[in-house]
């Protein structure tokens, strides 16, 4: 199968590191230069567990000269995800497949937007990982599972050849009926710690040492819940306890999630497809997000601290 993976920084690496890894035909896109060198001058470096290997991989800055792929996977962040499927048009054939593994609500329906709904496969991934330098990543795979499936319920061949794909590179994937209730259930574990750590600046050790903040991350996937039954969603996690475990497991407590990375880094945050998400589809729905709508603003506030106050280097 050829796959091309849009955003190849941490997750798209890991992912379509172990896709190349496995025998399928993977290019690997970004728009970070070094990144791309480094992959095609010394090959991607894969750390699972506590060793290294190199993994061959052809990497690229752009679509041009590819050609149309079987399977597109969107890991770019949210807010640039229609800028890059207008931009992917090179690799879009008619039979081609874009699922998004992306964090939060609203990307399908933007790629749908711009390609067409038929195009688009939903997907959602708990595993992790984390760009050590350009061209070495970590992959933290290991035990996590990736859930795709058709929006609309149905179980398809497209979607069961993308699984059969994913397990020939001993990637843990299930092919689901019910693809919005899993997107749901994932974007409550990233509302339940992301914001926080962003706004305390805490790793994942500092957090859960806070009652506090538990009970803050609690009343925000609380809401969450409030909101999804109010759509018609049918989600798993039942508990909002649940959603807040869930985003710790297995991982270390120097870990940060992507929301807080990026403003460590200086960069906007995609706090308006997570936890924004919730307050937007609450309004929708009459049901009241005021804890949501409090993390959405200080981290607004943040970002524009760091857009019109932080010093320049």
């Amino acid at each position: 199968m050829k796959v091309c993976v849009l955003g190849s920084g941490a997750m798209g690496g890991s992912i379509g590191g172990l896709l190349a890894e496995g025998g399928s035909e993977v290019y690997l896109m970004d728009t970070w230069a070094e990144h791309v060198n480094v992959m095609n001058s010394q090959g991607l470096k894969l750390r699972v567990g506590s060793s290294d290997r190199v993994v061959k991989v052809r990497a690229a800055t752009d679509c041009r000269g590819i050609g149309p792929a079987d399977l597109i996977i969107v890991l770019v962040k949210s807010f640039n995800t229609r800028e890059a499927i207008e931009n992917a048009g090179p690799i879009i054939g008619d039979n081609t497949v874009i699922m998004s593994l992306q964090n939060g609500l609203g990307n399908e329906e933007i790629i749908g937007e711009v390609v067409g709904k038929e195009h688009v496969l939903g997907g959602r991934t708990f595993a992790g990982g984390s760009v050590l330098a350009p061209g070495h990543v970590i992959a933290n795979t290991t035990g996590k599972y990736t859930y795709i499936g058709e929006l609309d319920g149905t179980t398809t061949q497209r979607a069961i050849r993308i699984a059969e794909e994913f397990k020939r590179a001993g990637l843990l994937i299930t092919v689901s009926s019910n693809i919005i209730g899993i997107m749901w259930d994932k974007l409550l574990v990233n509302v339940a710690t992301g914001a926080l750590c962003g706004i305390t600046r805490l790793p994942y050790g500092g957090l859960y040492k806070m009652p506090e903040l538990m009970d803050c991350a609690l009343e925000a996937v609380s809401e969450g819940i409030a909101v999804a039954k109010a759509i018609g969603v049918k989600l798993s996690t039942k508990d909002p306890t649940e959603a807040w475990f869930k985003a710790s497991e297995g991982l270390p407590e120097d870990f940060k999630p992507s929301l807080s990375q990026s403003l460590e880094k200086g960069l906007r945050t995609e706090i308006d497809f997570i936890n924004g998400a919730v307050v937007r589809c609450g309004e929708e729905c009459k049901v009241p997000t005021p804890v949501n709508k409090t993390l959405v603003a200080s981290i607004k506030g943040i970002e524009y601290w760091m857009t019109h106050y932080a010093k320049k280097p």
